[in-house]
């Protein structure tokens, strides 16, 4: 009876002391997007010139995905994506319009953000989270707990510098004088200010840069980092195309970005490319100035870092600039992740999607993962790079039945009408040879169209600006059917 007694106030003990044992604090979270940033970063690798510390320093203390790519080569449907947690082709949001509240079908679904919020959350976003949509005042939506500066592309020059691009945004050059003028330098402020303010809950902080996004401007100091008579161009290949469908013209038929041939024309490939670069030195320290910020706050050490851009940009490679493609130039983006339980320094290589962004950070939160989310938690390769994946392969989807599908060491690409191309990035980094028609690649051809996704959703209501589809005999782009024998058109 006494060693009952005993055991039973022993038992009442450890159970009055494990409730009164302290739940650990849900950790922060830093999210930060860079627009139109492709691999041209220190730890990708993407140009030997490229100087990015602040981005060098955020590898070192965390995980950098070397094979990350986005789900579609276009602002607002990666966007999408990555807030909603589902593809394109489920979502058919595939251009520029709309924004996904502005769809009936989706309306009350349950954005990362929003997930947070209900959990306890205080939620903040400054900059370009969403692509540019701010809840109109009689929508009952509220993404974020608070709406901070938003700012734009400004400011911009007396006169455009390029001479011969119509669209406004198509201009890149030495602007202004300095950093603080810029609107991202203004985000920056916002976000620190943030994080100097003391937080009762735990917070998740969205901060949205747009550099290197054109126009690219900079003042002049991030342009002396790349002298001119000293500055790389990106490797390229005159007849790069010629062993491409037809139907890759198509996801790019008209668009303000120029192609190559108008930039070698004008002299103008190796200022575009030096003033990218600069952009790209220029956001990484306004990246650095938010994250000095954090360790000055005394929240580092609970504080999940994620940072991402939407997709990459092309710089003469395939004969264009920009986006809007299902190569790896257009496809292949930074994706970053540091804080506790997270590895230090190191780097994987396996195919990982942005879409597996939010149950990552459900999943290290400690929160419900939602069903139905398309994405893959990361958090095994958090701890271990070289952990295996469920979902072995990374999707792209440019407009309806546009799939690339890239794996380890291949990139598998199908058009709607039905063309393929397929390359070996072991033997072709820059994606220079189709490889389709190989025999001995047949099998493993096979395998990557498995990845295929299942669902290719009619693009919703609204859609317009940079929407490409085919019903079967037509080709339309922007609304306009395309001759099959038209020329391909400028700039």
């Amino acid at each position: 009876a006494r060693l009952s007694l005993i055991a039973l106030l022993c038992a009442t003990f450890v159970s009055h002391a494990l409730a009164q044992e302290p739940t650990p604090p849900k950790p922060n979270i830093l999210f930060i997007s860079i627009d139109d940033l492709n691999d041209w970063i220190g730890p990708l690798g993407g140009h030997p010139q490229v100087k990015t510390p602040n981005l060098d320093k955020l590898a070192a203390r965390g995980v950098t995905f070397a094979n990350a790519h986005c789900q579609a080569p276009l602002c607002n449907p990666s966007r999408t994506s990555v807030l909603t947690g589902r593809r394109p082709s489920t979502t058919g949001v595939y251009a520029l319009n709309p924004w996904i509240r502005s769809v009936s079908l989706w309306q009350s679904i349950v954005s990362l953000p929003q997930h947070f919020m209900n959990h306890g959350y205080r939620t903040l976003t400054t900059g370009k989270t969403w692509h540019d949509a701010y809840p109109p005042k009689d929508q009952t939506q509220n993404e974020f707990n608070v709406w901070g500066f938003h700012g734009g592309h400004n400011p911009k020059p007396p006169q455009k510098f390029v001479k011969g691009l119509e669209h406004g945004l198509m201009d890149w050059g030495v602007w202004p004088k300095t950093d603080e003028e810029h609107d991202d330098a203004k985000v920056a402020d916002w976000a620190i200010e943030q994080l100097k303010a003391k937080q009762s809950t735990p917070f998740m902080l969205c901060v949205g840069f747009r550099h290197p996004h054109v126009p690219c401007y900079a003042p002049q100091k991030w342009f002396d980092l790349y002298p001119e008579d000293k500055l790389q161009l990106p490797p390229l290949k005159p007849d790069d195309r010629d062993d491409v469908p037809k139907f890759a013209w198509y996801l790019h038929w008209k668009l303000p970005e120029p192609r190559l041939k108008f930039l070698e024309e004008n002299n103008q490939l190796k200022p575009l490319v030096r003033s990218y670069l600069a952009s790209v030195s220029y956001v990484d320290h306004q990246v650095g100035r938010v994250l000095d910020a954090l360790d000055a706050s005394g929240q580092a050490d609970n504080t999940i870092v994620v940072l991402w851009s939407d997709h990459g940009w092309h710089l003469g490679e395939k004969g264009i600039t920009g986006k809007n493609t299902l190569w790896e130039r257009s496809t292949r983006v930074p994706l970053m992740f540091a804080g506790p339980e997270i590895a230090k320094g190191a780097k994987c290589t396996r195919p990982v999607e942005l879409l597996d962004i939010y149950p990552t950070l459900a999943e290290l939160a400690g929160l419900p993962v939602p069903a139905n989310l398309e994405g893959h938690t990361l958090s095994p390769l958090l701890k271990n790079p070289k952990a295996t994946r469920p979902f072995q392969a990374a999707v792209t989807t440019h407009g309806p039945h546009n799939h690339s599908v890239r794996t380890e060491y291949y990139r598998y690409i199908r058009y709607a009408d039905g063309s393929e191309e397929f390359y070996n990035l072991q033997k072709d980094p820059n994606e220079w040879t189709n490889i389709i028609g190989d025999m001995a690649e047949a099998k493993r051809i096979d395998d990557h169209r498995k990845f295929l996704p299942a669902v290719n959703a009619y693009p919703v209501a609204g859609s317009k600006t940079r929407l490409v589809t085919f019903d079967g005999k037509q080709v339309t782009w922007e609304g306009d059917v395309i001759d099959p024998k038209a020329a391909i058109p400028g700039p």
